[in-house]
């Protein structure tokens, strides 16, 4: 026991978890325990929930704003899309599937950004303007443009009453 033969395999794996971490990427112990951190089950019913809530408010938009209803719609069925690779046998791949999430997130508040009318985007910046007055002293610039763009897709969200994607919004 006080030999260093009887501590190969674990530096051999030590030294296997450093080269990829090197590499950029992460041994199949680290992989299996990162898709641990959800169900499948949870990942679907996340899924379903916010595709239904997508739907559903296209559905109420399309007389008033067909447009933004039809890019809704096509959000949906990129996250029912999503939700199919949760039907496959292979290990999930949380990061990738987060990523996915963020891109239809990204797009979403592009839209909402697009076809919003007008004197909702002043109520919100009224809104945001009060809120943030006392600060905007205090922080830099880069700051206050990040706490800005946050503050109307949270807002916006809010007013289409529109689901985040993100997995960290996943209520277990």
């Amino acid at each position: 026991m006080k030999s260093l033969a009887y501590c190969t395999d674990a530096v051999l794996e030590a030294a296997e978890e450093a080269q990829e971490a090197a590499a950029g990427g992460y041994s199949t112990a680290e992989a299996s325990k990162k898709t641990e951190a959800f169900s499948r089950d949870a990942l679907r019913v996340h899924f379903d929930k916010n595709r239904e809530r997508l739907e559903q408010v296209a559905t109420d938009a399309t007389s008033a704003q067909p447009e933004l209803a039809a890019r809704l719609r096509e959000y949906a069925q990129s996250l029912a899309q999503c939700a199919v690779i949760l039907d496959s046998p292979a290990a999930l791949d949380l990061e990738d599937l987060e990523r996915r999430l963020t891109v239809l997130d990204d797009r979403i508040h592009a839209a909402l950004l697009g076809y919003v009318k007008e004197e909702l985007m002043l109520r919100v910046r009224r809104e945001m303007d009060g809120q943030l007055a006392m600060y905007r002293g205090k922080m830099r610039a880069e700051q206050i443009a990040l706490v800005e763009r946050q503050y109307l897709q949270k807002r916006l969200l809010e007013e289409f009453r529109l689901p985040r994607l993100s997995l960290f919004y996943l209520q277990h």
